[in-house]
């Protein structure tokens, strides 16, 4: 008898666990859950716009010509015709080298060519009646054209010993003084054409389809905060396989001279609008391993969609692939939101 009260006392203590167990889940966890899982962020809905498609770079500014100053033949400089810094014309005479050696040799020469051509005047004279024969008078003919080929040369020497202006432009600092020896090697001055520049810079090779010759460039100096408008006038016609950016040339008027070669300046480079373009705001854009992502709200939950961009604004990224006008794509909870979790979107 005392058994069976034991065993009766065992299963009923079984049946109360059994049961406390079963009724410990509140039936409002499943609730609870759920409203857990939506959370509320920001979002756009996306619709077509007009882009103006500027492309942003930085170049350096380089003077339209350019030139060292050294001289052709070795001597010493007799004459220094140029002021530092001061303007000058094409064809100014800047350096003079001694040249007393080449003029007495000039000198020399045109006596023997007045000579020589008296001489083929007489033997022309002599071949006429035949008194000599053709050889001869050739042979003086060729005396006078040998010494005229050897003045021209003597001439070209002497050029050589003056250094003039290639095109008009500015003097910069001089390093040679009167008296000093130069040979081709030693720089004298330099030489700049500034009242038009030159801007060379890149941009990736992903518009390289798009510039054009006489595109319109716009250029500000960091340094003077002064800004000029030129024209793109010469295209590199190849891709730089180490950095994968086409190398561009623009052409600007600095009449006043007010930017010097060598500026560092930032650049927009205006390319063809686009009238119905994509755009998001930059903080929905999403970094991954193999590209980039954002999130879209679709049938109430987020997704996650990988999306390839475009041109770039201070706030807008252009997205041409990976949505459609009309998406909303969130802004915000970025690092919460998960694919398939329900969201709440307040759309701005």
């Amino acid at each position: 008898m005392m058994e069976k009260n034991y065993l009766a006392s065992l299963v009923y203590l079984f049946t109360v666990i059994l049961f406390s167990s079963c009724g410990s889940k509140s039936p409002n966890s499943p609730a609870r859950s759920a409203v857990s899982s939506l959370i509320t962020v920001d979002g756009v809905v996306v619709h077509p716009q007009p882009l103006e498609n500027v492309v942003r770079s930085s170049g350096t500014v380089l003077a339209s010509e350019s030139v060292d100053l050294v001289a052709e033949a070795a001597g010493r400089i007799e004459k220094i015709y140029f002021r530092e810094g001061a303007r000058v014309k094409k064809g100014d005479l800047l350096v003079k080298i001694n040249d007393d050696d080449l003029q007495a040799q000039l000198k020399k020469t045109e006596l023997q060519i007045k000579l020589a051509e008296e001489q083929e005047k007489r033997q022309r004279q002599l071949f006429e009646i035949s008194g000599i024969s053709q050889e001869q008078y050739d042979i003086a003919v060729n005396q006078v054209n040998t010494l005229k080929a050897d003045r021209d040369n003597l001439i070209a020497m002497i050029r050589k010993r003056e250094i003039r202006a290639p095109f008009d432009g500015r003097i910069g600092l001089r390093y040679v003084s009167e008296g000093s020896y130069v040979s081709s090697t030693t720089r004298i001055a330099s030489m700049q054409k500034i009242d038009l520049l030159k801007v060379d810079f890149s941009i990736p090779e992903k518009y390289a389809s798009q510039v054009e010759v006489g595109d319109v460039v716009q250029f500000k100096s960091e340094e003077t905060k002064q800004q000029f408008t030129g024209r793109l006038y010469a295209i590199e016609p190849k891709i730089d396989p180490a950095t994968r950016t086409l190398q561009l040339r623009a052409i600007v008027e600095n009449k006043n001279e007010r930017i010097l070669p060598g500026s560092y300046v930032q650049i927009e480079l205006k390319l063809r609008k686009i009238p119905n373009a994509l755009l998001v705001p930059t903080q929905a854009i999403i970094p991954v391993l193999r590209g980039q992502t954002l999130f879209v709200r679709k049938n109430g939950v987020a997704v996650s969609v990988p999306v390839k961009t475009g041109i770039r604004t201070a706030s807008l990224v252009q997205i041409t692939e990976g949505i459609s006008a009309g998406d909303t794509v969130l802004t915000t909870g970025l690092m919460q939101l998960r694919t398939g979790m329900k969201v709440n979107v307040k759309v701005k």
